[in-house]
């Protein structure tokens, strides 16, 4: 491994903060301050990425007019990105992600109810136009692929619903399992998913209950079998809630969610037998996290404060699984997506 970097993105000033991160302290260090291409009109509401597989590709989508995704090469020596290419998008995306092998970006649009998958050649650029678009019900949000590259999951916040997917690795498309789909509660808005390293959970956040449902995983199908839903909230909280992101740790052993309303990371212990969900705690963070994510050794979670313009640095007890704010960086306008990568 020659180092770790922190992508940062910026939905406001339209750019990347890339960071070299020392993974023992967990401290970082600005390398540069990269312009994402597309759009001098307002500012879009999100500005999600995706990192290839092998770590040599990160891809950036502009959700404001004209549609446009950006792939950058990751310098291995250093972590620079280099723009590659800028390629339309027929609508806005609110989530993007690679398929196992690198070779196919599939992505989620929450205003146009559509999942889009676009090729990816060999030099890490996305193809002109999509192979494959599949209507959904209204706010499709995240997409997420199994670790054998076999069944895909959507959640679908308008419809109160987790999409079932069947992924063909050779051609990139997509079909739908049986049953196509699940149901979360009513009024839930299903929003973000994480696996459980293991393969055999999956975890999903919902935005306007602010609750974590978790699912078993049936082998062979890949059909989701829903074994318990836990508040993320405490009893008394009379807001709106908006629940935002939510990421497992590498070893399996513990689940964090955001929480934007109360700007508040909440986290659980995890039982790898049987995916059970126990309370540790609930920690403040930076001010609306949208987004986090947590080092490849699982000793740090890094969130970004959508209104304060910051990403925060919190070391994880590995003991405990408690979150200590350990550092403050300044980022650029509107930060909400956050990729930790170690060079290849």
């Amino acid at each position: 491994m020659s180092g770790t970097c922190v992508y940062v993105s910026n939905a406001e000033s339209k750019d990347i903060f890339a960071f070299r991160m020392d993974p023992g302290s967990g401290l970082l260090d600005l390398i540069e301050r990269v312009a994402v291409p597309g759009t001098d009109l307002p500012s879009p509401t999100s500005l999600p990425m995706a990192v290839s597989p092998d770590r040599r590709f990160l891809y950036a989508a502009l959700r404001s007019p004209p549609f446009v995704a950006s792939s950058f090469a990751i310098d291995p020596s250093g972590g620079r990105l280099s723009l590659l290419a800028t390629t339309a998008l027929p609508c806005a995306m609110a989530y993007i992600v690679t398929d196992r092998s690198g070779r196919f970006l599939l992505s989620a649009s929450y205003t146009d109810a559509r999942l889009d998958v676009h090729a990816i050649d060999p030099a890490g650029r996305i193809s002109a136009g999509p192979i494959q678009t599949t209507p959904t019900d209204p706010k499709a949000h995240c997409l997420v692929i199994d670790a054998a590259n076999r069944f895909a999951y959507c959640a679908v916040l308008g419809a109160d619903r987790v999409l079932q997917l069947v992924l063909d690795a050779a051609s990139g498309t997509l079909a739908p399992n049986s049953p196509a789909s699940v149901a979360t509660r009513a009024g839930a808005g299903p929003r973000h998913l994480a696996f459980h390293p293991n393969g055999r959970f999956l975890y999903l956040l919902a935005q306007t209950s602010a609750t974590i449902s978790a699912y078993r995983i049936e082998p062979g199908s890949g059909e989701l079998a829903e074994i318990e839903t836990i508040a993320t909230l405490p009893a008394h909280f009379l807001g709106e809630a908006n629940a935002a992101d939510i990421h497992v740790t590498p070893d399996g052993r513990f689940l964090y969610a955001s929480e934007r309303q109360t700007s508040t990371i909440v986290g659980c212990r995890v039982d790898p037998a049987s995916g059970f969900l126990e309370p540790i705690g609930r920690w403040n963070t930076e001010t609306t996290p949208r987004g986090f994510a947590i080092d490849p050794r699982g000793r740090f979670l890094l969130a970004a404060g959508l209104d304060s313009s910051q990403v925060a640095v919190h070391a994880i007890d590995a003991e405990t699984g408690a979150l200590a704010l350990h550092a403050r960086y300044p980022v650029g306008g509107m930060p909400n997506w956050v990729e930790i990568v170690d060079l290849p």
